[in-house]
Parts: structure tokens; C-alpha cells; sequence
């Protein structure tokens, strides 16, 4: 029997009940516009996120679990360039991300962008490497970096769309927070239909979030 082959997953992804992925007026100082932090402070009060900032506590159950399935298996990354930096970030050489000098990613980590730079090597085993080129290409790369890995694509809420416009996304966790936005980015447009090859689950979390797990039929 042949090995299985390497999935293609987002995980963690949250958008409003509206539908937006990122909000509007997106800076140095508000990484996710007008949404600021309510999109995910969900994720900021489990366990898993208290143990990756050194401090106590923290949720355990459901938020948690889905939580924690974001690096198992992962061999490398693929992220917009709207999610490594703020708009213009292209032209500050000094810019290295949001995430300080140890990424939470520790893979290769590819980042689409119209304006390539030389790769960074950060701690922990994160390394961005920059690339001007279509989902498909950054695919193939990132596969070959993944060394037999699953491939993460990370965001933004663009970058989504088109991975999964082209056929690409295997598994993928969106969390619908319970809030409306009213402007930014949405991530559902132009993907009427999208569910048809998917297996499709939610589950409700007392925190008030819905899981939303879209697995591509067949797998």
C-alpha cells in the first residue's frame, strides 16, 4: 500500500459571523484593522496559548483540543503577505514579522509576495523564505521543504480564497466568532458551492465560537 499523501490544512482560522477574515484599516499598531483582537480571544484564553506565553491557567476542553492540532504533522507554511507584515512592510529591509525572534511556525515558512527579499533564518527552526509566484508553484515548493510533512497555509483571509479557488485545501478548521464586522476582507466570496466536496462539521463551544471543520471528501 502506497503512502498517504501529504494533506494541505489551515487550522485556527477565524473569521466574524459576517463572513470577514481581517477588518479594515489594517497598521503597524492594528495588525487585523478594526477587529483589533476579537477574532481570537478564543484562542487566548486555552491552556495551550497561556503554556506558549509562560503563564498559568488557561481553558482546557474543546477550544483547547482544536487548538493544539495546529502543528502536529506539519512540515512547512505558507502565508500571504498580508499576514507577515503590515501594508508597505516590503519597504523596511528590518522587518521580520510580527512574532519577535522565535516564530511560532519552527518549519520553513513561505511567504507570497510581489516583492521577494533574501530568506531570514529566525530561532526555532523558522526560516521565511519569500516568493513571487501562483498557490500551485508555492505549493510544490513548500511540499519539497515539508520533507514528507503536511503543508499549513496560514492566512490572511485572501490567501485562503485562492488556495481554495484552485482546488488545493484538504482539511481546514475555520472558527466563526460571534461578533460582525461590517468591512474588511471576507473569505467566502466567489466560493459558491465550495461545500459539495467537502465533508462539513460544526461544533458550538461554550465560549461562544463554532468549529467549523471542512475535510475534502475522500480522504
Amino acid at each position: 500500500m502506497s503512502p498517504a499523501m501529504p494533506l494541505v490544512r489551515v487550522h485556527n482560522f477565524s473569521i466574524s459571523l459576517d463572513g470577514f477574515g481581517t477588518g479594515e484599516g489594517l497598521s503597524r499598531d492594528a495588525p487585523f484593522g478594526h477587529a483589533g483582537e476579537r477574532m481570537h480571544e478564543w484562542m487566548f484564553a486555552t491552556r495551550w496559548w497561556h503554556e506558549r506565553t509562560g503563564r498559568p491557567g488557561g481553558t482546557g476542553g474543546l477550544d483547547d483540543a482544536f487548538v493544539r492540532q495546529f502543528t502536529p504533522g506539519i512540515g512547512a507554511e505558507i502565508m500571504g503577505a498580508g499576514k507577515f507584515g503590515y501594508p508597505g512592510w516590503h519597504e523596511d529591509p528590518e522587518w521580520k514579522g510580527w512574532w519577535g525572534p522565535n516564530p511560532p511556525f519552527h518549519t520553513p515558512t513561505f511567504i507570497l509576495t510581489h516583492h521577494p527579499r533574501p530568506s531570514i533564518e529566525m530561532e526555532g527552526g523558522t526560516t521565511f523564505h519569500f516568493l513571487d509566484a501562483s498557490p500551485t508553484k508555492a505549493l510544490e515548493t513548500a511540499r519539497e521543504a515539508a520533507d514528507g510533512q503536511d503543508v499549513r497555509i496560514g492566512g490572511g483571509p485572501s490567501m485562503v480564497r485562492d488556495f481554495l479557488a484552485a482546488g488545493l485545501i484538504d482539511h481546514m478548521h475555520i472558527v466563526v466568532a460571534p461578533i460582525l464586522l461590517g468591512r474588511g476582507v471576507r473569505l467566502w466570496d466567489g466560493l459558491e458551492g465550495l461545500e459539495k466536496d467537502y465533508e462539513v462539521e460544526a461544533t458550538s463551544s461554550p465560549s461562544g465560537v463554532t468549529h467549523v471543520t471542512f475535510t475534502r471528501v475522500g480522504l
